[in-house]
């Protein structure tokens, strides 16, 4: 069975009121990992859950250009965290082959950083990244040739198809570079409650699935007009049957 991860981020109002239910709750669906968010004001108070309820944090989400990297960095590697993952860089630094460029840059130097203390980093994607395109090539694309292996690449599939592009053929063109995908399901919209359970929307999840076969599948809603555990358990019980 393929390895699920759970992002917190799909819960995060009931992990605010009861943390340690909430937890509990993922841990008895069946997941074995799960993505932290907001790694530094969240991480530690996660740490003893995680560890009771035998949860990894293999990836973690964190804005990384203006953070306290030390701060990050020492949360990460207490909670083992392998892989820091930006969640969002300005959109309008993705509009020019410069501006991308400069992005490359900026996470190709905290990547060394983060090599430093034994991490890597990563970058995940909204729908901006695919919308736009540099002669004709989606700036994802642009940027995951400039930074290479020493950035890696969370896709989000559900925004990378809501951005214009086929989520599988991006992550086939992508390849190995692509070391975690966010599965998620719906009708393709921006409207985030319009998302549901994996496998109950319009989402090519299969052929999603059989073009990253490698990759750590992350199971995400951003927001829904649903039950959002309820989501988890039933995203859960469709993937364990692919």
């Amino acid at each position: 069975m393929r390895p699920l991860s759970a992002q917190l981020y799909t819960v995060r109002e009931a992990l605010k009121a009861s943390p340690k239910e909430t937890l509990e709750e993922v841990a008895s669906i069946g997941y074995t990992r799960v993505e932290p968010f907001d790694l530094v004001n969240t991480g530690r108070s996660l740490r003893e859950d995680l560890q009771r309820l035998n949860l990894t944090a293999p990836t973690a989400h964190m804005r990384l250009l203006d953070a306290d990297r030390p701060a990050v960095f020492e949360v990460a590697r207490e909670l083992g965290v392998e892989c820091v993952i930006d969640p969002f860089i300005d959109p309008e630094r993705w509009t020019s082959r410069e501006g991308v460029t400069s992005v490359a840059e900026d996470l190709k130097g905290i990547a060394a950083e983060a090599r430093d203390q034994g991490l890597r980093i990563g970058y995940h994607n909204h729908a901006f990244e695919l919308e736009n395109t540099i002669e004709g090539t989606p700036a994802l694309e642009v940027f995951a040739d400039l930074v290479g292996d020493a950035v890696e690449l969370e896709v989000d599939t559900y925004w990378a198809q809501v951005g214009g592009v086929e989520a599988p053929e991006l992550l086939k063109r992508l390849g190995e570079r692509v070391t975690a995908i966010h599965v998620k399901d719906g009708p393709g919209t921006t409207r985030n409650k319009d998302q549901v359970a994996v496998g109950s929307g319009d989402m090519p999840v299969e052929a999603i699935l059989a073009a990253a076969p490698a990759a750590l599948a992350v199971v995400e809603l951003d927001d829904s007009e649903g039950d959002l555990l309820a989501a988890l358990r039933a995203s859960y019980a469709f993937l364990t049957t692919k």
